[in-house]
């Protein structure tokens, strides 16, 4: 763990709290490592291109339709306790506002009305597809998809033990 951070079982706004500060005091730094800028680079590349996917397959629309007229999706109350202080911290790196207050009881801290408002996600958050959207798509597009997401995925693993690194030198 890295001096300072707070654990997994912290309120969500300990960790924002530590991601900001420590964003303050050490961006300058981590953002002229050697290789964290490319990488970072890299990862919203990659998270857009995830993104796409979903927005073409019809996923995005799906999910919407269950927290709007289904009473939520799978973006529930609960799911922000999986993000640690460092996947906010790189969220801050990729110039993503962290909110302040969650806007409904029922969701994620961090959905907002036009989807989740981090761009670098938690590996659940980008893998997770249910039922619904499965039967729904194509073998082609959870394909396409699929291939997508795990290089997001990779891509968010170097940013993470880079930074991990990087936080505690």
């Amino acid at each position: 763990m890295i001096p300072g951070e707070p654990p997994l079982d912290a309120p969500v706004e300990a960790k924002t709290a530590w991601a900001e500060a420590c964003f303050e005091r050490k961006s300058s730094r981590l953002l002229g490592d050697q290789s964290l800028p490319q990488l970072l680079k890299a990862l919203k590349s990659a998270a857009h291109r995830s993104r796409d996917h979903m927005l073409r397959a019809g996923i995005v629309e799906c999910c919407r339709g269950c927290e709007e007229k289904e009473g939520g999706s799978c973006c529930g109350a609960g799911l922000e306790k999986h993000y640690s202080g460092i996947l906010l911290l790189i969220n801050l790196l990729l110039g993503v506002a962290l909110p302040q207050q969650r806007e409904d009881p029922s969701s994620c801290f961090f959905l907002s009305s036009t989807g989740c408002g981090l761009l670098a996600r938690h590996v659940l958050c980008v893998n997770y597809v249910c039922d619904k959207i499965t039967s729904r798509i194509t073998p082609d597009q959870l394909a396409a998809l699929r291939e997508a997401e795990g290089e997001e995925i990779l891509l968010l693993f170097q940013v993470n033990e880079k930074l991990k690194k990087l936080v505690k030198g």
